[in-house]
């Protein structure tokens, strides 16, 4: 097969090699003609400029290139690009190809999940979600993983067991489009509270105590929004939400620390500037979400509070505390 990879960062050549490695064509667009020159002389990307390639991966800046008689597109841009890059798709996409979405977040501007924004844009019903536990570099050094893969479409579903599937990274495919997305999303913000608790100088008990309040809170937003509150249960929800909360690779978490120790201005913003944070972005999304659809997720009001109004951290064990 020849599998289109939409993005160039971390996550998507990690995804990548796992397909490559299942003997596919992969072929990965970047806007970037610097990144495909310099990917022609070096035979590497500046993400991991210290990795093999293999030659069954090709990069170009050419969306007429990357979409030509491809089987299945995975999309890894940053959430907050998914749009533009659609209407950018359009002229070349035949929208019989799956596109399986492996960014996470919902878009600022309308509160709208990233498939709907594809399916109004490009026409498809083969959309599906791939989310789950999986750190990059862990992908990158095939170790056994899960993904979960959200779908309506028996097509999307083979193609991405195809591409995927390996004796290292099992996938467990569900109907739940929605309910895997938000807990994709969700799970970011999540883990700027756990960042947060690690910057005061909390430790594991705390973190845990506010895991478990926080899957409580998933469920019942889960089930407000009609969709399946058992996607808690899966590798998308509980899984992701472990992993991204829990780690201090995790790039939300590792914001949350700075929040926490009360880190200038300045050293926040030049982190924001210089790594990808979906949690700062979904942020802001989930709670104009919850506030438009009148659900109540306080969780989502204080890291809001001290993310962006700039309270003082110290709120958030208070609200843990005096939860009902």
């Amino acid at each position: 097969m020849k599998i289109s990879i939409i993005g160039t960062g971390i996550y998507g050549l990690s995804l990548a090699l796992n397909i490559a490695n299942n003997n596919h064509q992969v072929i990965m667009w970047s806007e970037s003609k610097e990144l495909v020159d310099n990917f022609k002389k070096t035979h590497s990307l500046k993400s991991l400029a210290n990795i093999k390639i293999p030659k069954n991966i090709t990069v170009t800046n050419s969306l007429k290139n990357a979409l030509y008689n491809t089987d299945l597109i995975i999309m890894v841009t940053s959430a907050k690009y998914v749009r533009e890059t659609c209407l950018n798709m359009q002229e070349f996409y035949n929208n019989k190809i799956p596109i399986a979405i492996a960014s996470k977040g919902i878009e600022n501007t309308t509160c709208n999940f990233l498939s709907d924004i594809i399916k109004s844009i490009l026409k498809t019903k083969h959309i599906a979600i791939i989310s789950g536990p999986t750190f990059a570099t862990d992908l990158i050094n095939f170790e056994p993983s899960a993904l979960s893969i959200a779908s309506n479409s028996r097509k999307a579903k083979s193609l991405i067991s195809m591409a995927l599937q390996s004796n290292h990274l099992k996938l467990r495919d569900n109907n739940d489009l929605y309910g895997t997305q938000m807990c994709g999303s969700i799970k970011n913000v999540i883990a700027i509270a756990s960042g947060i608790l690690d910057g005061l100088g909390y430790k594991e008990s705390t973190r845990a105590f506010l895991l478990t309040e926080s899957l409580h809170d998933i469920k019942e937003l889960l089930e407000k929004l009609e969709c399946n509150p058992k996607t808690i249960l899966s590798y998308a929800g509980i899984g992701d939400l472990i992993l991204t909360a829990g780690s201090s690779k995790s790039r939300n978490y590792q914001y949350g620390i700075l929040l926490g120790k009360k880190a200038s201005e300045k050293k926040i913003n030049d982190y924001l500037k210089n790594n990808t944070v979906e949690g700062y972005y979904t942020l802001q999304s989930i709670k104009e979400l919850t506030k438009n659809r009148k659900i109540k997720m306080p969780i989502i009001n204080i890291i809001y509070d001290i993310a962006i109004n700039h309270k003082e951290p110290n709120i958030l064990i208070d609200f843990l505390i005096n939860k009902n």
